[in-house]
């Protein structure tokens, strides 16, 4: 049987944008993105901490060292710009391996940078 555990998180960072025009997704600094050992169009669940929205979208990379964290398509609809986030990935696996299964936190300052 498996399970879906937390593999990933980037905890509280600040929406930098929102792109309503744009094919979709959620444009994250590769620093972020390298620290979280996330990929690009990875599955990821965004919980927005100011208004209580939830929702699914996809990574994709952004400018490195830019601390950018960018809602594009409807998604964008979900926060605005200044809104604090917490980005989730999970992973599926064994009941035993999840057992062991350390999951990657990753705290940025108030600036989307690695502290």
């Amino acid at each position: 049987m498996q399970i879906q555990v937390l593999k990933s998180k980037i905890h509280r960072v600040k929406i930098t944008q929102a792109e309503l025009h744009y094919v979709g997704s959620i444009t994250i600094d590769e620093d972020l993105i390298d620290a979280a050992n996330l990929i690009e169009n990875e599955k990821v669940q965004i919980v927005n901490v100011n208004n209580g929205e939830r929702l699914e979208t996809y990574v994709i990379t952004g400018e490195r060292g830019s601390g950018q964290v960018c809602l594009n398509g409807p998604a964008a609809r979900k926060a605005q710009v200044g809104d604090i986030v917490i980005i989730i990935s999970y992973a599926g696996m064994e009941l035993e391996e999840a057992k062991k299964f350390k999951p990657v936190l990753i705290f940025p300052d108030d600036q989307n940078k690695l502290i």
